[in-house]
This record gives structure tokens, C-alpha cells and sequence, in this order.
């Protein structure tokens, strides 16, 4: 309770708050007030979206939007400062003002106490967009290489313009004029004014999440400098750079060139051109569909053509034409060469045969049975070791065994041991004498 008392003397507080010690409202919004106090005059730039300025009242109040964002900030000036504005004020001017930020206690509120107002020019905006252009080329929004192809024939498409405009007539009437099977997600936003680029941001993330949707249209009419300006918002350039689906560009009319149309992955001079492009056109498919099919027809009789003559070029040749002709043929000659083979096996049978024949003849002539039927004998003689042809008279000695061998059989005798009456012509042997067969 001594804090409290404290406090409300107006006493600097510094210890640390707690449910059984908390500070009063009066002491929250002082020092919210001092601390706010410190901070100085400062340049803010902005868009006039309400003007409230009484005619006989000394303060007007005004409320300065930011372009890009969903964020507000209320003015106040003098009456007379904003009278004294050439051209006057008006909801949607781009300015600069110079103030001090205040907090009112008393109803707990912030805002910004304006001493000067500069309007932006067109000179200006100008300016800043050629700088934010170069900016942007430098980072590599506008490269060419990024730039993504659409789609042939895309499942859905998103499509972000204003309301009921003529824009959003032109995209929607031209792409189903040219494939009327076409579905669109149209999200209607502001497409000028302080509201225009967060109502645009918001739709274009919305629909870059949207996994049926395979490409986004940007649409808008014509306009000045001013209307546009929304389309060469920096951030609107960097949500549309970083799309996960192409975008289309179709602000405008031919002459017209916002930062968005070198940022988007396909610019189209007017929405009517963006309707046109996003989708093919049916009747030019189903000419070249027909164009195809002929062609394929004329590529495929072409082929069949070829090979029916090449199967009648085959087919007429001898060995298809006479199949059976060349075997006939390949039997004669394979008879008649068995007959050669066997004319020359029996040729040279009977060659040999009488080769084998004259040899026998002189083997016989020349063979010992030969010379023993012409009335010669081998005399051989019988000893312990076996026989052994008689060559002289020196190797039958007497009392010799000898065997006789004549041409049908062999006789056997003894060499007597009085050779001179063998020699003298005795005709028989001192020993026995017996033919063997």
C-alpha cells in the first residue's frame, strides 16, 4: 500500500510488480508516456487512408497505413497545416511526415504529432521504383534463367484481381472462350489503396498453397503511376520471386511496366493476353490432334505398304517360290555323290584285292613250301637245346639226330658213323627212319 501511495505522488517506481503488489493503471501509462516522450522527432512515410479534420476545430486527425503491411498509425496536426496542403490531401496520397511520437494518458492511446507533411510526387515514386528496380536485377529477380514455364493444360488455376472488375472478365472470359473445361480459384482483393498489397500477399500465399492450383494470374486494369504503385511493392516482388507456382504477370495495358511484371515467371501485356496464355486453345488442339492422327495414318500405311512389297519381293524369289525345288535338287546331287563314293570304295576294293592277290602269288612262290614241293628238303638237327638248320656237311657229325622235312611231313635219321658207305650210295641209315606228318 505504501507503493501505491507512492505512486500516486507521482514517485519514480523501480521494484519489480507482483499479484499482491501491482502498480495502477496511471503508473503503467506514465511511464509508458516517458519512455515514448525520449524518443524524438522522426521521418515516417506512409498512406493517408482517413482524414478527419472538423471545420472549426483546431486539430485534425489522420491515419497514415503502410503499403506493404497491415499496420496503421494515427496523426495529428494542426488544422491549418493541412488546409495549407497544394494540392489537398486525399485518401490513398503518398506522403512523408515529420513528428513526434505522443502517448495521451487519459485514453491510453499512440500517435504521432505531425509539424510538417511533404506529398511524394510522381517524380518520386519514380525515383524510388527505378531504384528498387536496379536493386532487384542486381539480387537476380529479373534473370531470365529463374523464370519457370507453364503449365500445358493446368489442373486449376488461381486468379487474383479486383472484384467484379474488367479485368477478371477478360482473363475468365478468353480462357474458357478457348478451353471451356477451364476451373479457376479467384480471390477478389483490393488491387489499389493502402490495403492493396497485404490483400494481394495474403491471396497469392493462400493460393501457392493450394496443391490443385498450378498457376497464379495477377490482373488488374489500367491506371496512373499511383494506381499501380501496389504492383511495385518490394515485398510483393520478393513473395512473388519466391512462389512455389508460376505466376503470371497482367497489370495494365501495353505501355504500363511495374517491378511485377519483371519479377513474375510470364508477363502479359493485358489481362485479356493472360487469359490467352494460361490455357491452349481447343480448337487449335483438335486441328493438330487431327493433323497427327492423318499423319500417323499416312506414316503407318506407308510402312505396311513397304513391307507388304517387301514380302511379295521375298515371295517371288526362287526359294520361296519353289521350296520344294532346291531340296529335290540338293537329293540328286547328294544320289549322285553317294554313287561316286561308292564306285570309288569298290574301285579301290578291287584294287587291293588284286594287290593282296599278286602278293599272296609271290609269297607263295617265293615261300619255303613252295621250294619244298618242287622235291628240295630242310634238313634240321635235334639236339638238347632245340633245332637247328643244317648249312654244311661239318655240322652233322656222326651219330647226329637229324629231322628231314619234306613237303608233306618230315623224316628222321641218324648220321651213321660210316659216312663213305652213305656217300658210296647205301640207301639205308644206321639208325630207324619214320615220316611225321
Amino acid at each position: 500500500m505504501s507503493r501505491i501511495r507512492n505512486a500516486s505522488r507521482g514517485e519514480s517506481l523501480t521494484s519489480p510488480t507482483s499479484p499482491e503488489e501491482p502498480w495502477p493503471v496511471r503508473t503503467v501509462s506514465r511511464k509508458i508516456a516517458d519512455w515514448i516522450n525520449r524518443l524524438g522527432t522522426i521521418w515516417v512515410e506512409g498512406q493517408i487512408t482517413q482524414i478527419s479534420a472538423r471545420p472549426r476545430a483546431a486539430t485534425a486527425f489522420l491515419t497514415l497505413r503502410d503499403p506493404s503491411a497491415d499496420v496503421s498509425l494515427t496523426l495529428t496536426c494542426s488544422s491549418n497545416l493541412l488546409r495549407e496542403m497544394d494540392p489537398p490531401l486525399t485518401d490513398g496520397s503518398r506522403v512523408v511526415v515529420h513528428g513526434k511520437p505522443s502517448f495521451y494518458v487519459g485514453r491510453g492511446t499512440l500517435s504521432l504529432r505531425v509539424d510538417e507533411i511533404r506529398s511524394v510526387g510522381i517524380g518520386e515514386l519514380l525515383a524510388r521504383i527505378e531504384r528498387l528496380r536496379q536493386l532487384l536485377k542486381a539480387e537476380g529477380l529479373f534473370d531470365p534463367a529463374r523464370k519457370r514455364a507453364l503449365p500445358f493444360l493446368p489442373n486449376r488455376i488461381g486468379l487474383v484481381t479486383g472484384r467484379a472488375s474488367a479485368a477478371e472478365h477478360d482473363v475468365l472470359s478468353n480462357a474458357q472462350l478457348r478451353w471451356p473445361a477451364v476451373r479457376f480459384e479467384v480471390r477478389n482483393v483490393a488491387v489499389q489503396g493502402s490495403t492493396a498489397v497485404p490483400q494481394i500477399l495474403d491471396a497469392l500465399d493462400e493460393l501457392d498453397r493450394n496443391p490443385e492450383v498450378d498457376v497464379i494470374v495477377l490482373a488488374r486494369g489500367g491506371g496512373s503511376v499511383e494506381d499501380l504503385l501496389a504492383f511495385s511493392d518490394e515485398t510483393l516482388c520478393r513473395a512473388v520471386s519466391a512462389s512455389g507456382t508460376p505466376v503470371v504477370s497482367a497489370i495494365g495495358h501495353e505501355p504500363d511496366s511495374p517491378l511485377l511484371d519483371h519479377v513474375a515467371d510470364v508477363r502479359c501485356s493485358t489481362p485479356t493476353g493472360a487469359g490467352k496464355r494460361v490455357v491452349p486453345d481447343v480448337a487449335e488442339e483438335t486441328q493438330r490432334i487431327h493433323q497427327f492422327r492423318d499423319r500417323a495414318r499416312r506414316a503407318l500405311q506407308g510402312w505396311v505398304e513397304h513391307e507388304r512389297r517387301l514380302l511379295d519381293s521375298l515371295r517371288s524369289r526362287p526359294a520361296l517360290a519353289d521350296p520344294h525345288g532346291p531340296l529335290e535338287h540338293r537329293a540328286e546331287q547328294v544320289g549322285a555323290l553317294r554313287q561316286r563314293s561308292q564306285r570309288a570304295v569298290l574301285a579301290e576294293l578291287s584294287a587291293e584285292q588284286h594287290r593282296l592277290a599278286t602278293t599272296r602269288s609271290r609269297l607263295t612262290a617265293l615261300g619255303p613250301a613252295a621250294t619244298l614241293a618242287r622235291g628240295y628238303a630242310i634238313v634240321q638237327r635235334i639236339g638238347p637245346h632245340g633245332s637247328s638248320v643244317v648249312r654244311s656237311v661239318d655240322e652233322a657229325a656222326p651219330g647226329t639226330r637229324l629231322r628231314v622235312r619234306v613237303t608233306d611231313g618230315s623224316v628222321y635219321a641218324v648220321v651213321p658213323h660210316n659216312q663213305q658207305d652213305e656217300e658210296s650210295g647205301g640207301s639205308q641209315t644206321a639208325g630207324e627212319s619214320s615220316a611225321a606228318p
